[in-house]
C-alpha cells in the first residue's frame, strides 16, 4: 500500500460519512416539526379563545386577540423558502388565503372595538372559511411532504 492510499481511503471515508450525515439530516428534517406547526397551533388557540369570547359577547377580548390572528408569527426565512419552493405555482393561492385571514381578522377587531356583535361573527366566519380553504387545499399534501418518511 502506498502512502497515498491511506489518504484516499481517509478521504473516501469522510465523503461517505458526510453523505450519510446529510442523508440522515434530510430524513430527520422531514419529521421534525416545522416552526409553522407551532404558528398554526397558536392560531388554533387564539381562534378558540375568540370563539369563547364571542359566545360571552366579550368584545374587548375579541379586539385584543384579533391582531394576533391577523399578524400571526411567521416561520424563519429558510423554512419559509422551503415551503414556498414546495408550493411552487400554488404559492400565490397559499398567500391569498393568508391575506384573507389577515383582512377578516382586522375587520373582526374593528367590529369588536365598536361592539358590533353581528359584524364580529361575520368576520370570524370569514377567518374560519379562509383557514378551512387553506387546510383543505394544502394540509394533507403538506403533511405528507414534510412529515412522512420517504
Amino acid at each position: 500500500m502506498s502512502k497515498s492510499q491511506p489518504l484516499s481511503v481517509f478521504v473516501m471515508a469522510i465523503i461517505s460519512l458526510t453523505s450519510a450525515a446529510t442523508l440522515y439530516a434530510e430524513t430527520e428534517e422531514t419529521i421534525e416539526p416545522l416552526v409553522l406547526q407551532g404558528v398554526m397551533q397558536q392560531l388554533g388557540r387564539d381562534m378558540q379563545a375568540v370563539a369563547g369570547a364571542i359566545a360571552t359577547e366579550d368584545w374587548s377580548t375579541v379586539a385584543e386577540l384579533s391582531p394576533q390572528i391577523a399578524r400571526h408569527a411567521q416561520p424563519p426565512m429558510m423554512e419559509k423558502l422551503r415551503i414556498l419552493s414546495w408550493l411552487g405555482s400554488d404559492a400565490g393561492k397559499f398567500r391569498e388565503f393568508d391575506g384573507e385571514v389577515h383582512d377578516a381578522a382586522t375587520a373582526m377587531e374593528e367590529a369588536a372595538m365598536r361592539g358590533q356583535g353581528q359584524a364580529v361573527v361575520k368576520a370570524f366566519s370569514e377567518v374560519q372559511l379562509s383557514c378551512l380553504g387553506c387546510h383543505q387545499n394544502f394540509r394533507e399534501p403538506f403533511t405528507k411532504h414534510f412529515y412522512e418518511r420517504r
